[in-house]
């Protein structure tokens, strides 16, 4: 007879339970509760961060200024900046795109304490909201469709990140498009209550048509899932398939011909927008986009790097991670063929983003920002990827024997350290360039009025807009070192039926070959103020140009009516420049930050 089996110990060590399927189920849920958050909640973390971006951001790009800014200024006033691609001659500009934001102007005009400043600076508010509503769509689709910590961790890639802190609220049709690309994105990940396929080629259609048209490819992907799958589906699920993509398509040309139309009142004749950009970006013989500078294929991987540091190469990683839990792991991962080629589609526009725009020889860096909540959903996955293989507590497994609590204290510190980089480097941004959104303020006092000029020599490129003048007061251009072409001005002539007639009329002294106009200057003796950025440091060691001189040590003809400390990037070191260094006498001298100032001069009679 075989001997009995020893009765359990009263401590129970050697007793065996039955743990019910369902009791699993149970400890799965509340791990994944751990991370969930209210969408409320993270609508607020979304909106606080942009605010903060619509406040404190500064402009990136002069294209913000003079092809978004300077229009929207042109409808709301009647006057404003006008470069070349506006001119009836190119129209590769979308004017409804411009009269969407100029109707947010406009209802500023309309509040208590009007002002072309607070005009300016509502409309960025509006903004942080759109994009704050779109990222919470977005988070919300990726805690349904995969992880509820996955979207925790989506909140604090975009949150705490300087990409984020530049596109946000920034007046660029890669913005827009960037909304749009969360909106086709949320339609497109989450499956509950139906596929909405033709939803999300709506979404990219949109941001494609209003915004920049090869942002659409962010949705080849998608696209392509609901074509792989429709293969493979019986005649009915095809022909639904059919549908779903027929409706996006026929959504699409609606688009377009909507676009069309408007245009076709703003220019007088039939102008196919979406169209003349990808004809002037990619089939056009005077040079194209490589005429504003060209970078090596590494220009976004450092920019990235800057902008979203540990989450970009946490995003890097997201494919192979990938790759290695499916088919090295020797853990089950309990996913099906669909499950993991959804991973896959997931993964895919943040890659094919990168690899596309890495290859043109023309970048810049907000041709980026409508793939960066793609970046944060790829560094999302990554880091669930991660903890997934650290939370593995086998004792015969090198992971299993780390204590728990140090595996925690890694992750923890990893967060901070990439939350403290990001505010870093957004703080640096802020108190080195937010002087050209600064100095403007004297004017709105008694300082200046209308009919006044202001000028601006070589630092016309930091010109914030139109909004931060008087309302009456103009810019002007003196000739500095820059031989490129300069914005003209939209004709104030009221001609024709129709109001904007600057829209139309013809254009002169505008090419698409950035050749300069000597017509665009002003002579010095006609500017009643003007904008210069002194870098005192400079002009002691070594001679300045011809046309750049130091016009604030010009005492006898110029009076100082505000300046602002601005950051010398030139003579400051790079770790000073891409983030905040404090001026301490504890920092290292090398280290310190120089500074120029960037100043207002009212000339005197």
């Amino acid at each position: 007879m075989a001997p009995k089996a020893a009765p359990a110990s009263a401590s129970g060590k050697n007793k065996r339970e039955f743990v019910h399927p369902s009791a699993k189920h149970a400890r799965k849920k509340a791990i994944k509760n751990a991370f969930a958050i209210e969408p409320i909640s993270a609508f607020y973390m979304f909106l606080a961060a942009n605010l903060v971006a619509a406040l404190f951001s500064p402009i990136q790009d002069c294209d913000e200024t003079f092809n978004y800014w300077e229009p929207t200024h042109y409808l709301s006033h009647g006057y404003g900046l006008q470069t070349w691609e506006y001119s009836p001659d190119y129209a590769i500009r979308s004017w409804l795109y411009i009269a969407i934001h100029a109707i947010g102007v406009n209802i500023r005009r309309l509040l208590p304490h009007p002002s072309k400043t607070a005009e300016f600076y509502f409309l960025r508010y509006l903004l942080a909201f759109a994009c704050a509503l779109c990222q919470t769509l977005m988070w919300r689709a990726i805690c349904l469709a995969l992880n509820p910590r996955v979207g925790l961790f989506f909140i604090l890639a975009l949150v705490f990140s300087p990409g984020n802190f530049h596109a946000s609220t920034a007046f660029l049709p890669s913005s827009f498009a960037m909304y749009m690309a969360m909106l086709g994105a949320a339609a497109f990940v989450n499956w509950r209550g139906g596929i909405k396929t033709s939803q999300g080629m709506f979404w990219f259609a949109l941001g494609g048509v209003l915004g920049w048209p090869f942002a659409i490819a962010l949705c080849a992907p998608f696209v392509a899932e609901e074509i792989f799958f429709a293969m493979l589906s019986d005649k009915e699920r095809f022909f639904e398939s059919f549908i779903r993509l027929s409706r996006g398509v026929v959504a699409t040309v609606l688009l377009v011909a909507f676009d069309t139309a408007v245009n076709t009142f703003f220019y007088r004749k039939v102008e196919v927008v979406s169209w003349n950009i990808v004809k002037y970006n990619i089939f056009s013989k005077t040079g194209g986009p490589d005429l504003y500078g060209t970078e090596p294929w590494t220009f976004y991987f450092k920019n990235l790097l800057l902008n979203f540091n540990v989450w970009f190469i946490l995003a890097l990683l997201s494919l192979p991670l990938f790759i290695l839990q499916k088919f090295v792991s020797r853990r089950t991962t309990g996913e099906t063929f669909q499950s993991g080629l959804r991973t896959l589609v997931f993964l895919s526009p943040f890659y094919m983003w990168l690899a596309i725009f890495s290859l043109q020889p023309h970048k810049e860096e907000r041709f980026m920002y409508p793939a960066y909540p793609f970046l944060a959903l790829n560094a999302a996955l990554a880091l669930h990827t991660l903890l997934a293989f650290l939370g593995n507590a086998d004792p015969r497994t090198l992971v299993g024997r780390i204590p728990a609590k140090a595996k925690l204290a890694v992750v923890a510190l990893g967060l901070l350290f990439s939350i403290d980089l990001g505010l870093a480097r957004i703080w640096g941004l802020y108190t080195g360039y937010h002087a050209p959104l600064s100095v403007y303020a004297p004017l709105a006092s008694e300082v200046g009025g209308p009919g006044d000029t202001v000028c601006l020599g070589k630092d016309w490129h930091r010109f914030p807009s139109s909004f931060f003048l008087p309302r009456g007061m103009h810019a002007k251009f003196v000739r500095s070192e820059f031989r490129g072409l300069l914005p003209g001005e939209f004709s104030e002539a009221r001609t024709g039926f129709g109001f904007w007639s600057g829209t139309w009329l013809p254009t002169i002294g505008l090419n698409d070959r950035n050749e300069e106009d000597p017509g665009k200057y002003v002579d010095l003796r006609a500017c009643v103020f003007l904008v210069d950025t002194q870098f005192p440091e400079r002009g002691a060691d070594e001679p300045l140009p011809p046309n750049e001189p130091d016009y604030a040590r010009d005492v006898q003809r110029w009076e100082e009516v505000k300046c602002v400390p601005f950051l010398d990037a030139e003579r400051t070191h790079f770790l000073a420049r891409v983030l905040w260094m404090p001026d301490l006498a504890i920092v290292p001298e090398r280290l310190r930050r120089r500074w120029g100032r960037h100043c207002l001069l009212k000339q005197k009679r």
